[in-house]
């Protein structure tokens, strides 16, 4: 297992800090444009955010996602 996880850019992280980076980069409303969820829209916290997407595996999909697609984005220089 281990042999596969060097190249994982998710291993090792939270997903409290995958969402703090995500807002710290993009701030909530653009997270609300990105993945339309009602925790990003709607009053947003961490708290409540992170409380929907442990129970919700589709929209952790999609904020993994959005959080792979800005280290891409940075990687690059943008």
């Amino acid at each position: 297992m281990s042999s596969e996880q060097p190249r994982n850019p998710l291993h090792g992280i939270t997903l409290e800090q995958i969402l703090n980076e995500l807002v710290a980069h993009f701030g909530w409303p653009e997270m609300g444009e990105q993945v339309r969820i009602r925790c990003f829209t709607d009053n947003p916290s961490v708290a409540s955010s992170l409380k929907f997407l442990r129970r919700t595996p589709w929209a952790r999909a999609k904020v993994e996602s959005l959080y792979l697609f800005m280290l891409r984005e940075k990687k690059r220089g943008h």
